[in-house]
């Protein structure tokens, strides 16, 4: 009887790791909430900008994941005209590897473009890089929350837009 239980319980434990690492390498989509906080010359256009974002990440190693990102981010800042509050929106699409330092603990590095919303003069589209860090810990079987910082760029025309960004998601 004492080995049937040993068995038994072996094999749970065996059939539980094996799950555990393949649950790992599953793909994720996941839904965050976005803050941006301006530096450098875009603080004197804007003061804060809020948003939301999809990530698709895609496990290409044990601590190693491809990510996809889209989202749209709108920032607001002070009276530039009577009246006239600045408002610009930003669509960025960026690509890019998340590393695993440790279980919960990642960097992460993502390019792309990030187009804007407005019209006329402001209108275009931005180089972008984002250097990060995050963690993401599991919160059920098939979630994980996910809290990163990062600083992200945009180099357009003449111009560049940096901010820090923070990122609060949902990964399913």
């Amino acid at each position: 009887m004492k080995k049937i239980i040993l068995i038994a319980v072996a094999s749970f434990l065996m059939l539980n790791h094996i799950h555990a690492q393949t649950k790992r390498y599953e793909s994720k989509i996941g839904l965050g909430v976005d803050v941006g906080l301006p530096v450098g010359d875009y603080k004197n256009s804007a003061d804060y900008g809020v948003g939301f974002s999809l990530l698709y990440q895609k496990p290409v190693g044990e601590n190693l994941n491809i990510t996809g990102n889209i989202g749209y981010l709108r920032f607001n800042g002070p009276e530039i005209l009577a009246n006239i509050d600045y408002k610009e929106g930003f669509v960025p699409i960026k690509a890019g590897a998340r590393y695993f330092i440790a279980p919960y603990l990642y960097g992460a590095g993502e390019l792309g473009v990030a187009f804007s919303t407005a019209y006329g003069r402001g209108a275009g589209t931005a180089f972008t890089y984002v250097p990060s860090l995050g963690t993401e810990f599991p919160v059920s079987n098939s979630g994980t929350v996910d809290v990163g910082i990062r600083y992200e760029r945009w180099s357009r025309s003449s111009a560049t837009l940096s901010f820090v960004g923070l990122r609060a998601g949902y990964n399913f």
